[in-house]
């Protein structure tokens, strides 16, 4: 007997403990700004992870994507930003890194290589995430910072350049299609 596509998917998900109801509920909402960086950051610091992550399934602004986090796996959902390019839905959960390594196999061309930095605000409320990219990205060194709301108040550290957030040109998902190295130079509006 076939089961129906519903069941199917739920006994992923519950044979992989993704329906935890022990823990408390998960914010689904990623609020987030970006921005190139223009100046020194590495000497503020407080540690760098190699990331590999690739695209199971990109389109219309949601994506399926699965990362190699130094020694972790990840698969993580995105749902469509928001008019401001600031906030959307996202989901993820740490898998086996033997299951993230496979899942890389069924990706969509392109796979997306960085280096993370970690660099903590003056204020220890926030952390820069600052991302230096390799192969056809090279060259590109993007800042993220995670907010608890899109009115959220941050200070900008020196090395923070231009804002991005909601530019497309600079989605992962859209680098790995159009990387980098084939824009030229980069024109911001």
């Amino acid at each position: 007997m076939k089961l129906p596509t519903q069941c199917v998917v739920f006994n992923f998900f519950n044979s992989h403990n993704f329906f935890n109801f022990h823990e408390k509920p998960m914010p689904l909402l990623e609020i987030e700004r970006k921005f190139l960086v223009v100046g020194d950051f590495k000497s503020q610091a407080v540690s760098s992870t190699h990331i590999a992550q690739g695209y199971i399934a990109s389109g219309n602004g949601r994506t399926v994507r699965v990362r190699i986090r130094g020694d972790k796996g990840y698969l993580t959902i995105k749902g469509p930003s928001g008019k401001a390019g600031l906030t959307r839905f996202e989901w993820e959960k740490e898998i086996p890194l033997a299951e993230a390594e496979a899942l890389m196999q069924i990706c969509e061309p392109g796979i997306i290589e960085k280096t993370r930095w970690l660099v903590p605000s003056e204020d220890g409320k926030h952390t820069w995430e600052v991302d230096v990219f390799e192969g056809d990205n090279a060259g590109l060194i993007m800042a993220e910072i995670e907010l608890e709301s899109e009115t959220d108040h941050f200070e900008k550290p020196d090395f923070i350049g231009p804002e991005v957030t909601g530019d497309r040109r600079f989605y992962n998902s859209h680098m790995r299609r159009y990387p980098y190295k084939l824009w030229g130079k980069v024109h911001l509006t």
